[in-house]
């Protein structure tokens, strides 16, 4: 067996497909699938895709703060939530990245407005690569929120929506 690198309980990372330079996550070991902060979801079929639009603030507390996103759905799953509640959510595939390593997870979107966190790392993406110390936060670096919020608000240019 290789040795897994050791993370903290909370970690930055990043999923450059959808524009998000670093989205502050809860690593959850009892959570089996990864979720996403999404405010709203749009359904859309476009040359023969099946596509999900969202929208999601990557900072706790800053709603002011909007990225809009665009991605390939993967499935649709009912997913269980902490209290108990299932709901029928979107999943898409997207590369994550966490200091110097990359690789894709599956990813359910949910309005997360009420939790601490925009972004939960199940179990599920880390088998296999991650040992989680629940003593430490950030092993793979810090970043200033701060700095993060004058990066989200430089005007990026606008995917191209996929016409039908």
């Amino acid at each position: 067996m290789s040795r897994k690198i050791v993370i903290g309980w909370r970690e930055w990372v990043s999923v450059p497909a959808l524009d998000l330079p670093a989205i502050k996550a809860k690593i959850d070991t009892g959570a089996r699938t990864s979720a996403l902060h999404a405010f709203y979801v749009e359904e859309s079929r476009a040359g023969g895709r099946h596509r999900v639009l969202f929208g999601l603030h990557p900072l706790q507390r800053r709603d002011d703060l909007v990225v809009n996103c665009e991605a390939d759905v993967l499935d649709q799953r009912d997913v269980m939530d902490s209290g108990g509640h299932v709901e029928k959510r979107f999943v898409i595939r997207q590369r994550v990245r966490l200091g110097d390593h990359e690789w894709p997870i599956e990813i359910t979107l949910t309005n997360r407005d009420p939790m601490g966190f925009r972004m939960l790392i199940g179990r599920g993406a880390l088998i296999d690569r991650f040992a989680v110390d629940p003593a430490q936060s950030y092993v793979m670096g810090r970043r200033s929120a701060a700095k993060l919020a004058t990066a989200y608000r430089r005007p990026r240019a606008r995917k191209k929506r996929a016409s039908s």
